[in-house]
């Protein structure tokens, strides 16, 4: 897979993209991970790439010309071929001006019901959630098939040694040696976390 991020703040990106399971990816090249400074496709001297907003408000609105010509070029025949490609505009200020939703982007994607202070904070999410999920990534095969989500479900509880920390003891079952009393535990607690944490999810 390929992934091309456009932000004005790369280095958010690189660092946490450039540790730990991302960093193996990479490595591996399960993924092609590229991150752009969006200013390098300004064309003015001071790489200006946002102005104050039509019909007034506050902040400043991200302009469409630098987005575009970035997306042209990464979309070019440079970068063709059979693997799956993102390219992600990591928006900032009070956003972009929206012709470049209208006539640009296949889709917006939001992380969650909050503002952050840029879009290079969410494309980090993003792209982790995204790769963890590619074949090689992660150390077996069945971990992201176990995560929550991948049933509709909060993960049960985990729990490791010591089987008694401080007066706590695990549950008895996951002692037990029985595997289908295991499976069942975690079952019934998985749908217990969702009903307490994420009853929208039932």
């Amino acid at each position: 897979m390929k992934i091309d991020i456009l932000t004005l703040f790369p280095e958010i990106c690189r660092a946490p993209l450039g540790e730990s399971m991302m960093k193996r990816a990479q490595e591996n090249k399960i993924v092609d991970l590229r991150i752009h400074n969006l200013r390098d496709w300004t064309t003015d001297k001071h790489h200006v790439v946002d102005d104050a907003p039509f019909g007034g408000g506050q902040g400043m609105v991200m302009k469409p010309e630098p987005i575009f010509t970035a997306v042209e070029e990464l979309k070019g025949p440079s970068r063709t071929g059979t693997k799956p490609k993102i390219i992600i505009i990591c928006g900032h200020y009070e956003g972009v001006d929206h012709r470049v939703v209208d006539h640009l982007v296949d889709f917006e994607v939001s992380i969650g019901d909050y503002v952050l202070t840029n879009g290079a904070i969410a494309a980090v999410v993003l792209v982790d959630a995204v790769v963890r999920l590619l074949p090689g990534v992660l150390g077996h095969e069945q971990s992201a098939a176990d995560d929550s989500f991948s049933s509709g479900l909060l993960e049960a509880p985990q729990y490791t040694r010591p089987a008694e920390f401080r007066g706590w003891k695990i549950p008895d079952v996951l002692l037990s040696g029985n595997h289908a009393e295991i499976a069942q535990w975690r079952k019934e607690q998985a749908k217990k976390r969702t009903k307490e944490n994420r009853p929208d999810l039932l």
